[in-house]
């Protein structure tokens, strides 16, 4: 399918790894122009042959004084039609065990970093009468899970405020989402596994097979996939879909809504 957004101009947050880097792809494959974003030049090293032509910009979307360049940055190269906001998530952990500094940390990756970029885009998209943001939460907005108190509080402020800011530029061709993984085969989930498998006794291949084999699907997602749906969500095909929480976790959720 031809996505319509060829020579459109994108923005990626966190796109050097992970599902970032799996949704700059797509775009790159569907003919944007693309800006990429990531606190690693060693992970951007890594992925720039993926990514021909693109154009990246260091720094952590945690300080404020960061976001300010990337925006000043990204604004100088031209219009960016195209938002995908990411950021990795924060530690997990139980609710005691979290002050006042780790919620505010959480709060300017998660929440304010993506609302800030928001900001800085819609203006310009709701002038030209067309742009696509997308952000990256997580599957815990939808069913919470323990240990991700940090990661749920500030994705579910962030999904909140979103609900009503796409009703507002829905009128004027601008539409947000937002994607929620579940359980993708990532080097950051697999890492993850080690900690686990050692605190229950078994090896991290067990751990694996257990956490996989609990998903409908029978398995984890492929990066690819998900960078797919964003690519879609972005198209021109996709201008009747917005304010809209895309779950996608091979039938992990078991609610109806």
């Amino acid at each position: 399918m031809d996505l319509g957004i060829s020579g459109q101009t994108a923005l990626v947050l966190g796109g050097t790894q992970g599902l970032g880097l799996a949704c700059a792809r797509s775009l790159a494959e569907a003919g944007v122009k693309l800006l990429v974003n990531g606190r690693s030049a060693a992970a951007w090293e890594a992925a720039r042959g993926s990514l021909p032509g693109a154009t990246f910009m260091q720094g952590d979307l945690a300080k404020p004084e960061d976001r300010l360049r990337i925006i000043d940055s990204a604004q100088s190269l031209g219009p960016v039609s195209i938002l995908v906001t990411n950021a990795g998530g924060p530690p997990t952990g139980e609710f005691l065990d979290f002050d006042d500094a780790a919620w505010q940390q959480a709060l300017n990756a998660n929440m304010l970093a993506p609302l800030a970029l928001m900001r800085a885009v819609l203006p310009g998209m709701c002038e030209r009468g067309w742009g696509r943001i997308v952000n990256i939460t997580s599957s815990s907005v939808k069913a919470p899970i323990p240990s991700l108190h940090l990661s749920s509080g500030a994705r579910a402020g962030l999904t909140g405020v979103v609900a009503g800011v796409a009703r507002e530029v829905a009128g004027r061709g601008v539409t947000i989402n937002n994607l929620l993984p579940g359980a993708f085969a990532t080097d950051r989930l697999l890492h993850a596994f080690a900690p686990r498998a050692a605190k229950a006794g078994v090896s991290v291949e067990e751990m694996t097979r257990q956490r996989s084999a609990a998903i409908p699907a029978g398995r984890f997602g492929d990066a690819a996939e998900f960078g797919a749906t964003c690519a879609f969500l972005c198209s021109a095909q996709a201008g009747y879909i917005t304010g809209q929480n895309v779950l996608i976790d091979g039938g992990a959720y078991p609610g109806v809504f």
